[in-house]
């Protein structure tokens, strides 16, 4: 089984984890066996899709991490601020110890502009137990309040954990600024049954409320101290928990473990995937749930096998995703979904020589504004266009010292500029890290996309207040909502404040500047 290395951290953290946190050894370890992992596959096995030559392209290294300010961002994919900066954590790293891990610091909390300069805005376990929490996983979320919010695996006030004195994660507030606030610790309920370990950044959904997942805990305690759960916050921070605990069907035929976040569409339910259930193979599956808590299982995995990244529903309203193991080189997939759980086309990894296609996603997919996908193997960069035909454009070294990074095991992110933006888990300049593991890095992938503007929220009713986000906004002339015009003002050069006009209809924004007509890389709904 390939296991996918932000799950396969959780799951050596909850064997070893009984009195102290594991060696980070063994989480390299892991992760070292995907990178390296190649297929065997048989000469006369033909792949469904052909890999081609990657088009032009440019990557470069932004910023290296060095320990002080932060190390190995796993999990964690970028996030664009109304400032037009991007925001990202680190799980180790940064000014604090308390987390007694064998590598300097707990985790951070970090700004990058888009040249390349770093802020570390936040070092967690600067209060005692770390009750604000310890190694943060996944990445943040812009909230409409122009904040950001996110998740720790560890550390919070939770007194039901079964690893005493390590906490079981939080889900905290920080300003751009850098002012962190927790909102809510896991395990403050009997045995966990408001989950532990959130893997997965939030959602921010139409209704206002943030969901998101928890890898274990819940109600369902028939192995391995729960099996997830799905949760709503308000933004003031009440918890309702679980809106649905995993394995509350025989066999776990509903799922179990889910790492990853969720995603609504644009029938207003969320969607989402487990790592494991399903079905006696256990190989995890695709899911769908109201915000009500009512879950509907659609997919029990047997070829695409353990999704450890969520979905992305593309323009063309089908669902999008990959999975960590399976598929003709059994090395993973890439996966194309209708609404009702009907796969109609799969990808499989490693069907080339040597794996040159990649091997082991673990991301989510970000669909880019050429209508393309984008996401990261174990060691590359690719596009894979909506019938998933692939393109590897970048191959990281297999050297964890190299300093133009290895490793990109997260998901990128497309900023206003149209470039691309992604971290590595190891390489980089700085080896402060340990062993011969170097600190990782923020690097930028341009592929000759063109700005755009970004809404947030991305749905809402006429009357909603909306931040629209992009580059050298000032001066602009005219803003409107799919042909509607809306009355807006001007904050800064990054964003523009206005509202869903009378008589708007679901479609493109679109902002007129001086120099240029913009329109957004998502469609607005309008509810």
């Amino acid at each position: 089984m390939q296991w996918g290395a932000k799950y396969r951290r959780n799951a050596s953290l909850d064997s070893n984890l009984s009195a102290a946190r594991p060696q980070r050894e063994r989480t390299r370890q892991s992760a070292v066996a995907t990178q390296q992992r190649r297929c065997a596959c048989a000469i006369f096995l033909l792949c469904l899709v052909t890999a081609v030559a990657a088009p032009a392209q440019t990557l470069t290294t932004l910023v290296s991490f060095d320990g002080s300010n932060g190390g190995d961002p796993l999990g964690v994919a970028l996030v664009q601020g109304r400032d037009g900066n991007l925001y990202g954590a680190t799980q180790y790293g940064g000014a604090h110890t308390g987390c007694s891990v064998d590598f300097p610091g707990c985790g951070t909390i970090f700004k990058v502009t888009t040249g390349g300069t770093l802020t570390t805005l936040y070092s967690f376990c600067a209060q005692p137990n770390c009750t604000d929490g310890d190694q943060p996983a996944a990445g943040l979320i812009l909230g409409t309040d122009g904040n950001f919010y996110g998740t720790t695996q560890y550390g919070g006030q939770g007194t039901s954990c079964p690893y005493a004195g390590l906490g079981c994660g939080t889900i905290f507030r920080i300003t751009p600024g850098g002012t962190l606030t927790t909102l809510y610790s896991f395990c403050v309920q009997p045995n966990c049954a408001d989950g532990r370990g959130p893997d997965a950044p939030l959602f921010l959904a139409s209704d206002g409320n943030f969901y998101g997942t928890t890898t274990y805990g819940g109600a369902t305690t028939i192995y391995c101290q729960g099996c997830g759960t799905i949760f709503k916050l308000t933004p003031g921070g009440t918890l309702t928990t679980p809106l649905y605990s995993f394995c509350s069907q025989a066999s776990c035929a509903d799922g179990a473990h889910p790492t990853a976040g969720l995603v609504q569409g644009t029938d207003g339910n969320l969607y989402g995937t487990t790592f494991g259930g399903g079905n006696t193979y256990s190989n995890g599956t695709a899911f769908k749930i109201t915000t009500t808590g009512t879950l509907t299982t659609f997919i029990k995995f047997q070829f695409n096998k353990h999704p450890a990244a969520g979905l992305v529903q593309a323009t063309d309203g089908y669902f999008y995703g990959t999975s960590n193991d399976g598929g003709y080189g059994k090395s993973g997939t890439v996966f194309k979904m209708s609404s009702t759980g009907a796969i109609k086309k799969t990808y499989s990894f490693c069907m080339q020589a040597n794996c040159t296609d990649g091997a082991g996603p673990a991301a989510p997919l970000v669909q880019g504004t050429d209508g393309n996908f984008y996401g990261t193997t174990s060691g590359t960069i690719f596009q894979i266009t909506p019938d998933l035909i692939l393109t590897t454009l970048h191959t990281f070294s297999s050297n964890f010292q190299d300093p133009g990074g290895s490793v990109p095991q997260d998901g990128l992110a497309q900023a206003t500029d149209g470039n691309f933006y992604g971290t590595t888990l190891w390489g980089g300049a700085s080896n402060n890290c340990g062993g011969t593991y170097n600190c990782g890095t923020v690097f930028r992938l341009t592929m000759g996309l063109g700005p755009f503007v970004k809404p947030v929220p991305n749905s809402g009713k006429v009357g909603t207040t909306i931040r629209i986000l992009g580059t050298s906004l000032k001066g602009a002339t005219s803003v409107s909502f799919n042909g509607t015009a809306a009355t807006f003002t001007v904050v800064s050069a990054t964003q523009i404040a206005t509202t869903v006009p009378n008589g708007a209809t679901t479609g493109t924004v679109t902002v007129t500047t001086p120099s240029a007509t913009l329109k957004s890389n998502v469609v607005f709904q309008v509810k």
